[in-house]
């Protein structure tokens, strides 16, 4: 249980009344029916063009929502906006996974990192997985397995302790504002969303913004001394 004595300071979840103690009822029941998730469609842009056409009552056009694209479908939509390639390169889900988040960059081509699950002997396998195979970044999910699904306050761990660098998410932004002569301009540049945690995205908008903020104080400092 996340909980905290009389006399702490609310939590961050605790003021934004959310619920680290939430646990999905199920990951895999879309799987049992042979039903499509939102989370199924790899590239990131196409997702979000799917959700928005759903919205608003709109068709999906043919292949839109695809899964994956063929190799060369997929180099056509990359040369339209380099945004495009955001996720279309990520691994292919194995037989009855499910993506459980995703933790979306606004860099150059939209690089984009996702969480997974799938039945494993009786229990629930993790693993984290990135476009850049090549490039040795290897993301250790904590835990490796479950015999339940994870409380939301345990995905959020495990997404923060995936790497040395601050994890998944919040390192990619710190690493960033390290970087950056303007720390504003990082606003939205990494967004979480999840298909069966749905306030992971805007617990993880509260914490961006923290931190864009200290920076901005920080920074301010600096320039004063």
């Amino acid at each position: 249980m996340f909980t905290r004595k009389p006399s702490e300071p609310p939590t961050l979840a605790e003021t934004l009344g959310i619920d680290l103690d939430f646990r999905p009822r199920d990951y895999f029941w879309a799987r049992d029916h042979d039903l499509a998730l939102p989370s199924d469609i790899a590239g990131q842009e196409r997702r979000e063009m799917v959700k928005r056409l759903i919205a608003d009552g709109g068709e999906v056009p043919d292949g839109l929502d695809a899964s994956r694209l063929e190799p060369e479908v997929r180099e056509a939509w990359g040369a339209m906006h380099p945004m495009n390639m955001g996720g279309e390169y990520l691994p292919p889900m194995f037989d009855g996974e499910v993506e459980i988040a995703r933790i979306s960059l606004r860099s150059v081509t939209g690089d984009q990192i996702s969480v997974r699950a799938r039945r494993s002997r009786g229990d629930i396998e993790y693993r984290i997985v990135d476009e850049y195979p090549e490039s040795g970044e290897t993301y250790i999910p904590h835990p490796r397995t479950s015999t339940r699904r994870l409380t939301m306050g345990e995905l959020v761990t495990m997404i923060d302790e995936a790497t040395d660098e601050g994890g998944v998410a919040i390192g990619a932004l710190t690493c960033n504002l390290d970087m950056s002569s303007d720390p504003r301009d990082l606003e939205g540049f990494v967004e979480v969303e999840s298909d069966f945690y749905p306030e992971l995205g805007r617990y993880y908008a509260a914490r961006f913004r923290q931190l864009v903020e200290d920076a901005v104080r920080a920074q301010a400092r600096d320039e004063d001394e």
